[in-house]
């Protein structure tokens, strides 16, 4: 007999599905605002702040520092969770070995095509599983998903795998995103169930 998904487990032994959330089959989609126009002949990605050198990637350079394939779990400050999501693209740690960062840079704020932003401890950026990914489940992603590119930070509440991603600023200091501004937890653990500030 199976075990219902709710009730696997992790490697480490623990549930998969953190306390407070339940699974859904679909993907629903929350965004704050309108669906940005994006045009990938134009679009960038702008590296600044605590860098040596600042930094501009094409769509083509960007996706050339190397590409993975990676499934997690995803789990949503409104309480569902969506497993065995299958990511395409862009190590985060590519993007980190392609730049040269100050010895004071401790955090990121990531910035987005429409104006959002999210911040982020740079240590968990380096997580195994964070990825810029430009495809889910074998197809690239909807605008309304992000495309044509978005943060996936699955330990983290997904309102972190900010989409429209278009830069990344590095900091000396945590200082709050745009959610975090409105209350939210400035980190966002769903097993400590970090919803709100």
């Amino acid at each position: 007999m199976s075990t219902p998904a709710s009730k696997e487990l992790r490697p480490d032994g623990k549930p998969r599905l953190p306390p407070g959330q339940h699974l859904t089959t679909g993907w629903p989609v929350l965004h704050y605002g309108s669906i940005p126009r994006i045009d990938l002949e134009t679009w960038r990605f702008h590296v600044w702040g605590l860098v040596e050198e600042e930094k501009s990637f094409t769509w083509e350079e960007f996706n050339a520092l190397g590409q993975v394939t990676d499934t997690s779990d995803i789990h949503c400050v409104t309480t569902w969770s969506k497993f065995d999501n299958t990511w395409e693209g862009v190590p985060f740690r590519a993007l980190y070995d392609a730049i040269r960062l100050k010895p004071e840079a401790k955090y990121a704020m990531i910035h987005c095509y429409g104006g959002y932003t999210t911040n982020l401890p740079l240590e968990d950026l380096l997580r195994e599983g964070v990825l810029f990914a430009h495809s889910h489940n074998g197809q690239p992603l909807t605008k309304e998903h992000g495309w044509p590119m978005r943060l996936v930070v699955p330990h983290l509440y997904f309102w972190k795998s900010a989409k429209w991603v278009g830069g990344i600023q590095f900091l000396d200091r945590d200082r709050p995103g745009f959610w975090e501004t409105y209350g939210y937890h400035i980190y966002g653990d769903p097993w400590k169930e970090q919803r709100y500030a």
